[in-house]
C-alpha cells in the first residue's frame, strides 16, 4: 500500500497539483492482501486523530486518519462541505457529543489526510490535500511524511485483565437516584428518563485502543463498530447496535431502539425471553414513547413519515425492541436532522428537556461522548450511529458506559441489571481478574 500511495502522489505532483490555496482530492482503486486488516493498517499510522468505521452489516468499512481541517460544531463542519461542493465526495468523521446542535453540543469531526475505504468488496485508498497557501507544497510535505511510515506489521492480540472495579454511581446511589426519578415521574415532570452508570476498569497488560477495537468487533454483532482516536493510548470506541440516522440524499431512515431484556445462548431461553419483551407492557411503552417523540421531532422537516412494526433485534448480552422510522426530507441538512433527532428519547428521555435537566442534575458524570453519535457526513451521504456499548480509554484504565431508560413501574435493582448486561458487551472482554 505504501508503495501506491507515493507513485500516486508523485504522478499527481509530475502532473501539476496546483500551486494555490484550495482542496484536492486523489482516489485510488486497489485490492488488498488477503492478511490486511483496516484495523492493523490504521494501528501503524503516525497520523493524528485516527477514526475506524464499520457498519452493522459490515457492507461499509473506513479507517481514516490525519486532520487536515478539524471541527468542533457540525454545523461548521457541514459549511466547510458546502464551501467545496466541487469535491462532493470530500467525508468528514468523527463524534458528536451527548446533547443536540440547537445547544451548540461539541463535535470532533476531521477531514482526514488519509482514508483506507471499503464499500463490501470495492477498495479505495483516498489522500485529501488542503492548503491555505499552496497544494502544490502540501503534496511534497506529505510525500516526504510518507517516506518515514513503518513497515506494515499485525497487530498484537488482546491480552488485558481487569484488576479493579468501581462504579458512578455505585449501586446504593443508583437506587436513590431512579427513587428521585421514579417522584418525579409521578409529579408528571417527565414521562421518561435515561440514566446511566460508568464503571472504571483498572488494567494490567498492554491496552491498545486498536485491539480493543478489534476483539470487540469478533464477538458483538449486528452493531456499528467506531473508533475515535487521539493518541496511541487515548480513545473512545465502542460497538453500538443503534443507528441514529443515516441520510441518502432526502430519504433518512432512523429508528426507536427502546425495551431491553437479557439475552441467552440457549435457543429456547432466548425465544422465551424474546417473546416476554414483545408483550411486555412497560418495554412496549417505552419504544412507542421514543417512536412518537421521533416523527413529532422529524414532522417540520418531513415530506412523508412511515413506521415498521415492531421486531427483536437479538445480539451477544441483551435483546431490543426495534421499530424503523422512514422519512422523505425536504431538506439536506445534517445540522438540521442532528438536532432533530440526537439525543433520542431512548438515550435522554421525554420531555427531551426535562429529561436532560434531570440527567445534569443527578447523573455523578458528564457524558461527553456517551450517548452521542458517531459516523461521517458528506453532501450526498450521512450516517451516524447512537455511541453506546463504549468505551474510554485513558492510558491503562478504560471507562464503561451504559444507561436505562426510567419508566413508571420501573425497579432500580432490575434495572441496575439491565446496564450490567448492556455494559457486559465490553466488560467481557477483559480477562477475569480478583475483583470480577
Amino acid at each position: 500500500m505504501l508503495s501506491l500511495l507515493q507513485s500516486a502522489l508523485q504522478q499527481h505532483i509530475d502532473a501539476g497539483i496546483p500551486d494555490e490555496p484550495g482542496m484536492y482530492r486523489i482516489s485510488l482503486a486497489w485490492t488488498p492482501g488477503l492478511a490486511a486488516t483496516l484495523l492493523d493498517w490504521l494501528n501503524l499510522s503516525p497520523l493524528y486523530p485516527q477514526f475506524y468505521w464499520q457498519d452493522r452489516h459490515g457492507d461499509a468499512e473506513a479507517a481514516a486518519c490525519g486532520g487536515l481541517k478539524i471541527f468542533n460544531r457540525l454545523a461548521q463542519a457541514q459549511a466547510f462541505l458546502a464551501a467545496n461542493a466541487h469535491e462532493p465526495l470530500l467525508r468528514l468523521w468523527g463524534l458528536n457529543a451527548f446533547g443536540s446542535s440547537e445547544d451548540g453540543s461539541e463535535s470532533c469531526l476531521f477531514l482526514p489526510r488519509l482514508t483506507w475505504q471499503r464499500e463490501q468488496e470495492s477498495h479505495q485508498l483516498i489522500i485529501n490535500l488542503a492548503s491555505d497557501t499552496s497544494l502544490r507544497d502540501d503534496a511534497l510535505d506529505f510525500a516526504r511524511q510518507l517516506s518515514r511510515f513503518p513497515a506494515s506489521a499485525p497487530l498484537q492480540p488482546f491480552d488485558v485483565s481487569e484488576i479493579a472495579a468501581s462504579h458512578q454511581p455505585e449501586q446504593p446511589q443508583w437506587r436513590q437516584m431512579i427513587t428521585g426519578a421514579l417522584q418525579a415521574l409521578s409529579r408528571g415532570e417527565f414521562a421518561k428518563v435515561v440514566l446511566a452508570r460508568r464503571t472504571r476498569l483498572d488494567l494490567s497488560g498492554n491496552l491498545s485502543p486498536v485491539a480493543l477495537m478489534a476483539a470487540s468487533k469478533q464477538v458483538n454483532y449486528q452493531c456499528y463498530h467506531f473508533m475515535l482516536r487521539w493518541s496511541p493510548r487515548q480513545a473512545f470506541l465502542g460497538s453500538s447496535p443503534e443507528r441514529l440516522y443515516r441520510r441518502r440524499g432526502n430519504r433518512l431512515d432512523t429508528e426507536a431502539l427502546a425495551g431491553t431484556v437479557a439475552a441467552s445462548q440457549a435457543a429456547a431461553t432466548a425465544a422465551q425471553l424474546a417473546d416476554w419483551l414483545m408483550n411486555d407492557d412497560k418495554n412496549q411503552r417505552e419504544n412507542l414513547l421514543v417512536v412518537d417523540d421521533i416523527c413529532q421531532r422529524l414532522h417540520p422537516a418531513a415530506v412523508s413519515l412511515d413506521v415498521t412494526p415492531p421486531e427483536i433485534v437479538s445480539l451477544r448480552t441483551v435483546q431490543h425492541l426495534r421499530r424503523t422510522i422512514m422519512a422523505q426530507l425536504d431538506c439536506q441538512d445534517d445540522a438540521r436532522c442532528l438536532s432533530m433527532l440526537q439525543p433520542t428519547a431512548a438515550v435522554s428521555g421525554l420531555p427531551r428537556e426535562a429529561a436532560r435537566r434531570f440527567i445534569a442534575e443527578h447523573e455523578p458524570f458528564e457524558r461527553r461522548w456517551y450517548a452521542g453519535s458517531a459516523g461521517y457526513l458528506s453532501l450526498p451521504l450521512a450516517e451516524f450511529c447512537v455511541s453506546l456499548r463504549c468505551a474510554l480509554v485513558e492510558h491503562h484504565s478504560v471507562w464503561l458506559y451504559a444507561g436505562a431508560g426510567i419508566v413508571e413501574g420501573s425497579d432500580p435493582d432490575q434495572e441496575w441489571r439491565e446496564i450490567d448486561n448492556k455494559a457486559a458487551s465490553m466488560r467481557t472482554l477483559f480477562t477475569a481478574g480478583p475483583s470480577k
